[in-house]
């Protein structure tokens, strides 16, 4: 608006007393040119128009799902590859190389053992399996997301998904906060901002838990490896296990449809707000700045919240390891009672068990899975000691783990459904209850998902037994 005016004014200085008439035939002239680019003329030939034909394409019925679904698969590869080198990087600067450090210097003054332990084997490997596992997906997945928001696609996306999100009695702009969630879920919670209708944003906040977040892509990739891979012939491998993640992760997208109807006609019935959807036209990204909001408002903002959780999980990690009450840690105890459920249900106590303390941050779910494992099974070679969160790089190493603590197949399906119908980490709750200003909504947000999880991980191991499987 304020390049308009200051256009008028050079134009009214330029023309002087003919200003007046000239605006009018730059108005007109203006008005002739969009109506010659959006009209078509039967006796003259349409004319070539860039936007309009990509449009024709990206939200056509035949064509607009499955480039939607390409484009994000290239995304989350690109994001899951990508990420494979900095991850490994980090995990050896932090893992590797700065904790032996750190523990040396301990020795050499003299820190008692339990101090040690709680600091350097809890709150700090907590801290540094979060930015090792949660900085690199995330410094490539929100530059993408925002690359091709600025693009235009993004628009295009939430015009494909509105009449299906208006079915399910929710907005749909959900489609571009159920987007974000996949790279991370308080950010997909921040980003429902954009929904104007409170009810229709209530939604958007409760069922962005089913997008699987970067920290659930690690749990969900090694437990398909492992075993479903394993299923089939090994060239056949690295496919089936894909498939089964992306299985997972449109399951999500189901969830999210089926929890949106579910809620807008109970708890939040109401009309469906309707809006303008504006397709901008396409334009270069602006990449460098692109790169920098990104990470600055997104990247950081989200792993520094995190990091701050994930201290004091490692920190309950290492106290319920080294807590020993009549022979057995704290840790043995809780698993051995909660054990009799989770094998009910086709998973275990000690999933269980990591699904609590791992609370914080989803990337820390398999070291604590290990780490517990190792310590139930009385593992004593295997890990570096009660209280120590590990990951193997061999494969077969890891399978073992997970023999010698009696998993199944079951055990694995169930694992992977549980991974994302589950509550969300301790940033994603604080981040609902800051936006909602609401306890109750934040409640709800957390412990929907927890009895979904569990009631589809039943049903799952109640067919299964059915069928006559093992486990």
């Amino acid at each position: 608006m304020e390049s308009m005016l200051v256009e008028a004014e050079e134009l009214r200085r330029q023309v002087g007393g003919d200003f007046h008439e000239r605006l009018v035939e730059i108005t007109y002239a203006d008005a002739a040119r969009i109506a010659d680019r959006a009209v078509t003329r039967p006796q003259q030939p349409p004319r070539f128009d860039l936007d309009r034909t990509i449009d024709r394409l990206v939200t056509s019925r035949a064509f607009g799902f499955p480039l939607m679904l390409l484009m994000l698969t290239v995304v989350f590869w690109l994001t899951i590859a990508g990420a494979n080198v900095p991850s490994s990087m980090l995990a050896t600067l932090f893992l590797e190389n700065l904790h032996p450090i750190l523990k040396t210097g301990a020795s050499a003054i003299g820190m008692p053992w339990w101090l040690d332990g709680f600091l350097i084997d809890g709150v700090y490997l907590a801290m540094a399996w979060v930015i090792s596992v949660m900085l690199p997906p995330m410094a490539i997945f929100f530059p993408l997301f925002t690359l091709l928001e600025d693009f235009g696609y993004l628009p295009r996306v939430a015009f494909n998904l509105d009449n299906i999100f208006r079915k399910s009695g929710a907005h749909g702009k959900q489609a571009l906060s159920m987007a974000m969630g996949w790279g991370c879920n308080a950010a997909g919670v921040i980003a429902t901002r954009i929904i104007d209708s409170p009810r229709e944003r209530l939604i958007a906040i409760i069922t962005n838990n089913f997008a699987l977040c970067n920290g659930r892509w690690p749990t969900q990739i090694l437990v398909a490896t492992v075993f479903i891979g394993a299923l089939v012939p090994a060239h056949l491998a690295g496919l089936v296990s894909a498939l089964a993640v992306v299985a997972i992760a449109v399951l999500g997208v189901v969830l999210t449809f089926v929890v949106s109807w579910g809620l807008s006609r109970t708890v939040l019935k109401g009309e469906v707000s309707t809006f303008s959807l504006e397709l901008p036209p396409y334009r270069p990204p602006r990449i460098w700045q692109t790169i920098y909001t990104s990470l600055i408002d997104r990247t950081i903002f989200v792993l520094w919240r995190a990091i701050l959780w994930a201290a004091p999980a490692g920190a309950l990690i290492w106290i319920s390891s080294n807590w020993f009450i009549e022979d057995l840690s704290l840790a043995e105890h809780i698993i051995n009672t909660l054990n009799p459920f989770g094998l009910f249900i086709g998973l275990n106590g000690v999933i269980l068990l990591a699904y609590i303390l791992a609370i914080p941050a989803n990337e820390i779910i398999i070291p604590t899975i290990l780490m517990l494992t190792v310590l139930s099974s009385r593992m004593t070679s295997i890990g570096a000691g009660a209280g120590v969160m590990f990951e193997l790089d061999s494969l077969g190493a890891t399978l073992s783990i997970f023999n010698a603590g009696g998993w199944t197949l079951l055990t694995a399906v169930n694992l992977m459904l549980f991974s994302l119908i589950h509550n969300p980490c301790s940033t994603t709750i604080h981040t609902i209850y800051k936006e909602t200003g609401s306890a109750k909504w934040t409640i709800v947000s957390t412990f929907l998902p927890v009895a979904m999880g569990l009631a589809a991980t039943f049903f799952v191991a109640q067919f299964w037994r059915l069928l006559g499987g093992a486990g």
